[in-house]
């Protein structure tokens, strides 16, 4: 059995009145690419959120790498990587500049430095970028430092939201790539996205509208269930069926979520 890298057991998530994580039971496991899918508004960003430390569930359980979100969230995220659905590194730093200073947050010496930055430049694509503001980048390069960035520290998880938003098909193409590239090295990968034909390079995706799991499984394994030939597809039948629950409901239905 691989190892569980992260898990959640009847997590929620409250704002006030507002439910935006509705009972959420999950395994993600060492090595894989787990692809959490859903429209703006179902709670993927909260979902994230709460995994990465950066928000207190309102109740359920959840670990991160064998660390409970409550009561270690600062050695989560220390432990972690994570790239933000906004650019969130200094535009007005050359590429080498920003390296080198995430280098310094994560407290690497200078030869780890220079030994990631090296290894981003290569594996990334990125050497002839070295001195280049940030700011003058093209946004498929602006995301790629910004995963550069967010690995500098070898983490064992990275929690990816929504990270090809805004960047061109080819420039998603390359940066799935380099995900696959990561994933091979051991790294366990959890990554949100309204991208549905994403979905198809994930291992695992699951499906969540208004807050809630409407579907798990691989992409295969809910292609054929639903007898649909894209993950576009899957994705459209199962919330166009819980609208009509929500427009229709039935408080005796036998349902059970797929």
């Amino acid at each position: 059995m691989p190892e569980i890298s992260v898990k959640t057991e009847n997590l929620v998530r409250n704002f006030g009145s507002f439910v935006a994580v509705n009972q959420v039971n999950i395994e993600v496991y060492q090595k894989e690419i787990f692809g959490f899918l859903g429209a703006n508004g179902a709670g993927k960003t909260t979902m994230i959120r709460m995994l990465c430390g950066l928000l207190k569930p309102s109740s359920g359980k959840a670990t991160v790498g064998g660390l409970d979100v409550y009561r270690q969230s600062e050695q989560i995220k220390r432990s972690i990587g994570y790239m933000s659905q906004k650019f969130s590194l200094y535009e007005d730093l050359t590429v080498e500049e920003n390296i080198n200073f995430y280098g310094g947050i994560y407290d690497l010496n200078q030869k780890r430095i220079q030994k990631k930055r090296d290894e981003i430049f290569f594996s990334l694509g990125m050497g002839d970028y070295a001195r280049t503001l940030t700011y003058d980048l093209p946004l498929g390069f602006k995301q790629r430092l910004a995963l550069g960035c967010a690995l500098l520290h070898d983490p064992r998880i990275l929690f990816l939201d929504e990270p090809t938003s805004g960047v061109d098909p080819k420039a998603r193409r390359d940066f799935w790539e380099i995900i696959h590239q990561t994933v091979a090295l051991g790294t366990t990968i959890f990554v949100t996205t309204h991208f549905m034909e994403e979905a198809e390079y994930c291992h695992r995706v699951f499906i969540m509208d208004a807050g809630k799991i409407i579907a798990l499984d691989t992409p295969t394994k809910l292609k054929n269930r639903y007898k649909k030939k894209s993950m576009q597809e899957v994705f459209v039948t199962l919330v166009e069926k819980q609208q009509e629950k929500k427009t229709n409901p039935m408080p005796d239905s036998n349902d059970k979520m797929s």
